[in-house]
């Protein structure tokens, strides 16, 4: 099975990108369900999670308050790297199983994190969603409602966008109208059907 992995910035349209080439019959595995799925109540990433920084980031339901892990991980660089530590194994085993489940012309993998974590070592070709920082930032503030220094906190946690691009074999242009990204993404589907 042909593998690609599909990454960018937060708020590029990494999820839009996703959905064109599911609807064009790619077999998508999306490492946010993934994280999810892994900090689910009773799932061992939940416990690794409250064991390690306490029932404040833990709702009364049982559940993550991912808005609460969220603004913790961004306040502190330190605490993001505990979190990963914890929790990047156990996504990337279970991304790894859900790929050898894959019964389509080609596998993409979407991982916010591609570059940081190394998991384009794990794929054959990695696909770059890419648009300006501003078109981002204002995505990022209207989709989630937090302010511009929140907005800011995040877009500068992750890897820049000129090492994300170096990382890139194939560049996805979403700054522009979706039919341009659509058009982008049917190319790329031709490319990697003949992969």
């Amino acid at each position: 099975m042909y593998r690609v992995g599909l990454t960018g910035g937060i708020a590029s349209g990494k999820t839009a990108v996703a959905d064109i080439f599911d609807s064009l019959g790619a077999g998508i595995v999306d490492t946010d369900r993934v994280a999810r799925e892994v900090v689910a109540p009773g799932q061992p990433g939940l416990e690794a999670v409250r064991g390690e920084f306490g029932e404040s980031v833990i709702r009364a339901s049982g559940k993550l308050d991912r808005r609460a892990m969220r603004e913790l991980v961004f306040a502190d660089p330190q605490a993001r790297r505990r979190l990963e530590s914890l929790l990047h194994p156990l996504i990337r085993a279970r991304t790894m199983e859900a790929l050898e489940l894959v019964r389509a012309p080609y596998a993409v993998a979407v991982v916010p994190l591609l570059v940081e974590t190394g998991f384009g070592e794990l794929v054959d070709r990695v696909a770059v969603v890419d648009c300006p920082r501003a078109v981002r930032l204002e995505r990022l503030m209207a989709r989630d409602g937090m302010d511009r220094e929140q907005a800011e906190s995040m877009l500068n946690a992750q890897v820049d966008r000129q090492t994300r691009l170096a990382a890139a074999d194939d560049v996805i242009d979403n700054g522009g109208s979706r039919s341009s990204t659509r058009r982008q993404v049917q190319r790329l589907h031709v490319l990697y059907q003949r992969m």
